[in-house]
């Protein structure tokens, strides 16, 4: 085998057809997208400059002249936007693509958004955080009567405050046939995540195990990544199978497998978050599932995703070269024709930059300390979320708090007075979970709570049903990635909400993804690729709607 001037071996000769090769910045960034083309890097052996080659014929021996040829240094299979990911990705959930699109909560992720996914062979999740059992299960029967058997999930939010509401939306679930859900802001494993894992599980003759339903953990933190990796205590098992929610023969099967097999890793995302640097945290994660993997000698493969940043094909295209076996994009989607956003809404994400966002107290877990990211431009909720939290944090309860303090509030954040809120409140409470109003009853540092939580909740609602007049209180769940999206796509055809689907987004990230894949393909043999072949301009895709 000879050697390149480049350094690398020679493999054989690649003969030109009916296109010439591509040697300058100019030609080879016009040859770099065409990834879906087996391609040659090649070398000019008058000036040692590295390209590339579409077409032609290859031979493993110099042929004779007055043939021309060019030494090959390699050969690049075609790069289909199909094969970005851990192919057991797609195998596992019958779908087309490693990609998801997140579960937005209070119905944000619409019926509509993950019909749409569906029907385009990629997966959606419906936002039922936040939503009555009884909206959820209407969803339910909306998606299933769409589509059938075809993949799709809903979320499962921990609710530490009504704990309740996991059993209720688990026995739902299983009760409805719903095959995948994604469990999000858990802080440990609870009862009700391992029931929807374990139900179902059948032992094959081969001895393997069956799973029937698919938990999707989404984490941010490696130690709780590592409880998901891990199979369920034996305690809860035996506690499970004493209270019927499971079979003998079920929690056996549980005690042999991860309690997931897709783990969401979730940086800098909106919403929930703890705002880590992906880099580390993906690595620790890896880190995890090695070690798990091999303590509990796991035959099948535990799948890590990333969210949380994801607004570009660059972004996608990082994700999948750090080992993502999927990858799964939230905040774009909320400016997307189908999100439950309300116009308003979605007029100001289009109007975002990467550094419009902010935390802010979280509802669910307001007397945690628990903070989401939110957009920051356009709206005081933030800052109005944050005075009320500091409010709850110094005084032990609503008739304590100084009656300036109080007047304020009223004026300029209810908008009521708070005997009102509380009105509002009980009646919320006395079909969801009536357990929260007789505690508040008892506790009065839980009723201010409650009555605060009320602001932080329908901050939310307003943002989607555009509450006219409340829209300095819009509660937006927002990462960076949206500001980094409309970057991207500033002066295109996607610039405009009224043009963005949730398809169009997806297939337009992840064949800008393959593009760049290419592109550093090249760049890596030494071919002077130019850096506009890292960027992709958005383009219209055939869908099925």
């Amino acid at each position: 085998m000879q050697q390149s001037q480049t350094g690398l071996p020679v493999i054989g000769y690649w003969l030109p057809g009916g296109r010439q090769p591509a040697f300058g910045p100019m030609q080879l960034g016009a040859v770099a997208h065409e990834f879906r083309e087996p391609m040659y890097v090649i070398r000019d052996e008058a000036s040692g400059a590295v390209g590339a080659a579409v077409g032609g014929s290859f031979t493993s021996v110099r042929p004779a002249a007055p043939a021309v040829s060019y030494p090959a240094l390699s050969v690049l299979a075609p790069i289909y936007p199909e094969w970005l990911g851990d192919r057991s990705f797609q195998e596992v959930h019958c779908v087309r693509f490693a990609y998801i699109a997140g579960e937005m909560a209070n119905g944000i992720a619409t019926e509509q958004m993950v019909i749409a996914m569906a029907r385009n062979r990629m997966l959606g999740f419906f936002g039922s955080a936040g939503l009555p059992i009884s909206r959820v299960e209407r969803a339910i029967d909306t998606i299933q009567a769409a589509i059938g058997d075809q993949p799709w999930g809903v979320n499962l939010i921990h609710t530490p405050n009504e704990p309740k509401m996991e059993e209720k939306l688990v026995d739902l679930y299983i009760a409805k046939n719903v095959r995948r859900i994604s469990a999000s802001a858990f802080m440990s494993i609870t009862p009700a995540i391992v029931t929807y894992a374990a139900k179902g599980l059948r032992r094959l003759a081969d001895g393997s195990v069956q799973r029937r339903h698919f938990l999707f953990a989404k984490i941010s933190r490696p130690e709780l990544a590592s409880q998901f990796m891990s199979p369920p205590s034996l305690k809860l098992l035996e506690q499970l199978v004493q209270q019927g929610k499971i079979t003998p023969d079920e929690a056996n099967c549980a005690a042999e497998l991860p309690i997931a097999e897709d783990i969401t890793v979730e940086s800098d995302s909106g919403g929930h978050t703890d705002n880590r640097p992906l880099g580390p945290l993906f690595s620790a994660v890896l880190e995890e599932r090695r070690r798990c993997t091999a303590k509990y000698a796991y035959a099948r493969p535990i799948r890590c995703g990333i969210a949380g940043g994801i607004g570009t094909p660059a972004a996608a295209a990082a994700a999948f070269a750090q080992g993502a076996s999927y990858i799964m994009v939230g905040s774009v989607n909320q400016s997307a024709i189908e999100s439950g956003l309300s116009v308003a809404g979605k007029e100001m994400l289009a109007q975002a930059v990467i550094s419009d966002v902010t935390m802010a107290p979280a509802a669910d877990m307001f007397e945690q300390g628990v903070k989401v990211q939110v957009m920051k431009r356009g709206t005081l909720f933030s800052a109005r979320g944050y005075q009320l939290y500091e409010i709850y944090r110094e005084y032990p309860s609503l008739e304590d708090i100084p009656d300036g303090i109080r007047r304020k509030i009223e004026e300029t954040v209810f908008r009521a007075p708070l005997e009102d809120i509380w009105a509002h409140t009980v009646s919320f409470f006395r079909d969801r979970e009536p357990s929260q109003i007789e505690r508040a009853e008892r506790d009065p540092k839980h009723k201010m709570a409650l009555v605060f939580r009320w602001y932080l909740g329908n901050a939310s609602r307003w943002a989607i049903i555009g509450e006219p007049g409340r829209e300095m209180d819009y509660q937006i769940w927002c990462g960076p990635a949206m500001g980094a999206f409309n970057a991207w796509v500033k002066d295109t055809w996607l610039e405009s909400p009224s043009n963005r689907t949730v398809a169009q987004i997806a297939l337009n990230l992840l064949e800008g993804a393959a593009a760049i894949g290419r592109a550093q393909q090249l760049r890596m043999y030494g071919a002077a690729i130019p850096l506009d072949s890292f960027q992709f301009a958005p383009r219209r895709f055939a869908i099925d709607s």
